[in-house]
């Protein structure tokens, strides 16, 4: 399930040819990512090695755990609104055994993003695996 997951966002990150498409892209979903409740908006759910002002949280729900995110670069907000899709829905097992590196090296976000926002993107991963661990269904 988790693989097909990421192989879905490869797939469709393919079909869209050069980066420029594929930046568009990101910022587009990251403009559909669903507001956050500003009472979430807290230092623990802040992602505080990112340059941007990230937050994520995690909330159980029916058996799985979904997601919420927010930030104020358009960008990294597209990489939160990838995260938070492929994240919510499973279990804190399923996520934690999710390969991130093999979506982003599928995307290509490496050679694409300074070094700086390459660790702020990983730091975001490492926040949300974290929620869903403290929320073991």
């Amino acid at each position: 399930m988790a693989d097909e997951s990421i192989q879905e966002i490869i797939d469709t990150f393919d079909l869209l040819g050069d980066w420029d498409q594929r930046y568009q892209y990101l910022v587009e979903i990251g403009e559909r990512l669903p507001v956050m409740d500003p009472a979430d908006k807290t230092d623990a759910n802040r992602v505080m090695e990112c340059m941007s002002t990230v937050h994520v949280v995690a909330k159980p729900e029916s058996g799985v755990i979904q997601f919420g995110g927010d930030c104020d670069t358009a960008i990294i907000k597209g990489v939160v609104a990838l995260l938070v899709g492929l994240f919510s829905g499973k279990t804190a097992s399923e996520i934690a055994s999710l390969d991130v590196d093999a979506l982003f090296e599928g995307l290509q976000l490496e050679e694409h993003l300074s070094p700086n926002r390459h660790v702020g993107v990983y730091a975001i991963v490492n926040k949300m695996k974290g929620q869903a661990a403290r929320h073991p269904l």
